[in-house]
């Protein structure tokens, strides 16, 4: 298994393995996870693919005279309202 200094001086001298999570999921079906992990050094996460645990928050911005959310539906879909006065969080 390489290190984090391994890979970070990869990256440095432009020779880190990068791909993308769809990459991975293709080499794994070709090869195996073991392969897979042996060729890569940096997997890319940030795909526009639903994930477990997958949210957005959602902050509406102070408003005059204040308000603190208690309730809030999106499009018929209750957004949590609990962690900050006008934050929203919607998961998945």
């Amino acid at each position: 298994m390489r290190s984090i200094d391994e890979i970070n001086d990869k990256i440095s001298q432009g020779k880190a393995t990068v791909w993308t999570i769809e990459e991975l999921k293709n080499r794994v079906q070709e090869t195996s996870i073991t392969q897979a992990a042996k060729e890569v050094d940096v997997i890319t996460t940030g795909t526009f693919e639903p994930m477990e645990s997958s949210g957005a928050i959602i902050n509406l911005g102070h408003t005059d005279p204040p308000i603190k959310i208690r309730q809030c539906w999106l499009d018929g879909v209750l957004a949590y309202s609990g962690f900050g006065a006008v934050d929203l969080y919607l998961g998945a």
